[in-house]
């Protein structure tokens, strides 16, 4: 069995979609989802097979902590050579823009599900009234029948 063979990686020290999805905990087929939006890059062995640089294990993560803020794929390819060398996003016009405009659209997200919330609220307040009023009735109704 030959060296890359066994752990997924080749001799350059590029590693195979298996080996990649195994040291990032995604599958497969979320890293050929990135590498279709743009986000991922990979190579082609001899076979075909895609292979992988080892700073690929860094920009999935990236990618998946930019994911968690809400941030769509689009504009997360495109902040994505803002976040190297560490972690976070190097501040520049564009990377603060992008966080400024995810902010402020959570902002109005969570201000409609205060809203909604509120309307629920209204909701529930008449039927625990209605229930009471009609229980009251019912009860009347008891005694004098």
């Amino acid at each position: 069995m030959t060296v890359g063979t066994r752990t997924g990686t080749s001799p350059g020290g590029r590693m195979r979609i298996g080996a990649l999805a195994r040291r990032t905990g995604v599958t497969a087929r979320v890293l050929r989802y990135y590498e279709q939006r743009g986000l991922l890059r990979a190579g082609r062995d001899a076979n075909g097979y895609r292979t992988y640089d080892a700073d690929a294990v860094e920009t999935v993560g990236r990618i998946r902590d930019l994911l968690a803020t809400g941030l769509n794929t689009e504009s997360i390819r495109d902040l994505l050579p803002c976040a190297q060398g560490g972690p976070g996003l190097t501040p520049c016009a564009f990377s603060c823009g992008a966080v400024e405009r995810q902010m402020a659209q959570l902002d109005a997200e969570i201000a409609e599900l205060q809203q909604r919330r509120a309307a629920l609220e209204a909701y529930a307040r008449v039927m625990r009234e209605r229930g009471a009023q009609d229980e009251a009735l019912a009860a009347r109704a008891l005694r004098s029948g």
